[in-house]
């Protein structure tokens, strides 16, 4: 039997895309001489489609899409993923589904049984878990089918009581087939292989698994979908980031000596070590070594290429801009937006204040023409006097302050935002995760867009990626520099006030990032932290900023999630709560 994999970039809701996406896969599929197709979880419709699976309209037409493209499964079987139908009156009113399509005909049904219900994931807010497991019988072979999280648990997850592929052993499958819909962080494919691999070691059984690819608003999809054969060796891992298409032998995924096909219940069989979190991945490693090393730093690139471009694709939007200051930040967002939508699409603004340096100016206009985007310049001092003029009256002597600093950077997000309206551009933002994690913006200012770029990436990987756009993605002469050199060796500053530096507001960036891992994406407290050796002052300073400024947070707007636990809906916390404020 050979079987196919459609690696495909669906869009949520868009049923006459998605639906013509898998009609040509399954074509492309029988062309190549394949028996099956598999595509991947909930593709009719896109993942995850979140309340809209509240409507009755929108379950109708993925059952009529469905339709659509059983027609084309004639000859060849298709595995699909689509809400269904719970027939039972208790329970949820929907499953997490696949459905085997064969000979113009639905033949078989599975339902996922561990339904995630943490960070992004809010599945169990709609599904109702599988109550009963069986293999799909497809032209002589039984096949293991599962979805997504149905292979997060081997018997030793306590988030879960139980172990699908446990369930289907004893039925004697021949393959275990997978499909997915996994969202991206930079450790998600050492975590996804290690899994599968410990899969196949077990079970004794290949596995293919499908993942989708393409990302919706904030949440991203590496793709990445796999191939292990019996032995537990990997034969293939497709395109990251992009679509991708194989066929494989399952015959050859299969040969192993008969003395090694007695079909397993469990137990431990040499699966290894393997990981269920990605907060387990990089442990032990330096942080910030970890955080900026040569395989993130190229996986976040390209992840936040994919993120802007299907935001602006998938919401028929062409045009973007951005305030350029010369900084780090918003050179590096300048670059991915060129990289991911054309310098002809992209226009930027240098707002320079009377505190401004003039080297700010040169190096932000140097990089637009690096890049050949489009750059004007407006200076915010005439405008910034207006308001100190008007204001005199209430003012009247009192000390300039952060009231001032903050009028200048919401003359700039007003700016960005004329421009914007006028021209129709989408505003991108360019605070860093650093930043936003101790409320250093300002609302309605700084924080002003309609995406953020690197708001799940802390400063010193943004340095990271500055110095891999220079050495990887530059089409100068020999050399050149796309970012200028001085934008990623000077102090960084909002350049609000004389002779300001951020660290006179905040820790050294390559301790406060540190501190920041620890708390937020290791979720370690206070105590296990300090016992790491943090100075107790600074750990309790920097914990207190980012529990106080929960409220900024969440008036920002979607973040492009690249880590394993991201500001936004994949982490929910009270604006009013006490602890550690």
């Amino acid at each position: 039997m050979k079987i196919a994999l459609a690696q495909q970039n669906y869009h949520i809701g868009n049923f006459e895309d998605n639906t013509r996406k898998i009609i040509e896969g399954i074509n492309k599929a029988r062309q190549e001489g394949a028996d099956l197709v598999v595509f991947s979880e909930l593709c009719v419709c896109g993942y995850a489609p979140a309340d809209f699976l509240e409507f009755p309209d929108f379950i109708n037409k993925c059952y009529e899409a469905i339709d659509r493209v059983k027609q084309h499964a004639d000859t060849i079987g298709v595995l699909i993923g689509s809400p269904a139908h719970n027939p039972q009156k208790e329970g949820k009113d929907l499953f997490n589904a696949v459905f085997l399509l064969y000979e113009k005909e639905i033949k078989g049904e599975i339902h996922k049984t561990l339904l995630p219900n943490y960070d992004v994931f809010d599945e169990y807010r709609y599904f109702e878990p599988a109550y009963d497991w069986k293999v799909l019988d497809f032209k002589g072979k039984k096949l293991a089918v599962t979805i997504c999280e149905d292979i997060w648990n081997m018997g030793d997850n306590p988030l879960y009581r139980i172990t699908p592929m446990e369930k289907l052993m004893p039925q004697q499958p021949d393959v275990m087939i997978n499909l997915s819909a996994s969202p991206y962080n930079y450790a998600q494919d050492i975590v996804r292989n290690s899994i599968i691999k410990a899969h196949t070691l077990r079970y004794k059984l290949p596995m293919l698994y499908c993942n989708a690819v393409g990302a919706h608003t904030e949440i991203i999809f590496d793709g990445g979908s796999l191939v292990y054969d019996i032995k537990g060796n990997k034969i293939k891992e497709m395109k990251y980031f992009e679509e991708d298409f194989q066929v494989f032998d399952l015959k050859k995924l299969s040969e192993i000596p008969e003395s090694l096909k007695v079909p397993s219940a469990g137990g431990d069989s040499g699966a290894g070590t393997y990981f269920y979190s990605a907060k387990e991945v990089g442990t032990g490693e330096d942080i910030l070594s970890y955080l900026t090393n040569d395989k993130n730093i190229d996986e976040i690139y390209h992840a936040l290429i994919l993120g802007i471009r299907d935001y602006f694709n998938k919401l028929g939007f062409t045009k973007a801009i951005l305030g350029a200051s010369g900084g780090i930040d918003s050179a590096v967002t300048q670059v991915l937006a060129v990289h991911a939508l054309g310098q002809e699409n992209v226009s930027v603004l240098l707002m320079p204040s009377q505190f401004s340096s003039s080297h700010s100016v040169e190096d932000a206009e140097q990089l637009s023409i690096n890049l050949g985007n489009r750059h004007n310049i407006i200076p915010i001092k005439n405008i910034f006097d207006s308001f100190i003029t008007e204001l005199k009256p209430l003012y009247k002597d009192l000390p300039f302050g952060l009231a001032e600093e903050n009028i200048q950077a919401r003359t700039r997000g007003n700016l960005l935002m004329a421009v914007a309206n006028k021209f129709g551009y989408i505003l991108l933002n360019t605070s860093n995760k650093s930043e936003l994690a101790t409320g250093y913006g300002t609302l309605y200012g700084d924080m002003a867009g309609g995406l953020s770029v690197l708001g799940d990436v802390y400063k010193m990987q943004v340095y990271a990626l500055a110095k891999y756009i220079n050495r990887e993605k530059g089409n100068l002469p020999a050399g050149s520099e796309v970012i200028p050199s001085n934008i990623i060796i000077k102090s960084p500053s909002a350049e609000l006030r004389p002779d300001q530096k951020d660290s006179d507001s905040l820790p050294e960036y390559d301790t406060l990032d540190r501190v920041l891992y620890e708390y937020i994406e290791l979720r370690n407290g206070p105590k296990e932290i300090k016992a790491k050796g943090y100075d107790p002052a600074l750990v309790d300073r920097v914990l207190k900023l980012v529990n106080t400024n929960e409220y900024k947070r969440k008036q920002f707007c979607p973040i492009l999630r690249i880590s394993c636990k991201a500001f936004g809906v994949g982490r929910r916390l009270p604006v009013v709560g006490k602890y550690l404020s």
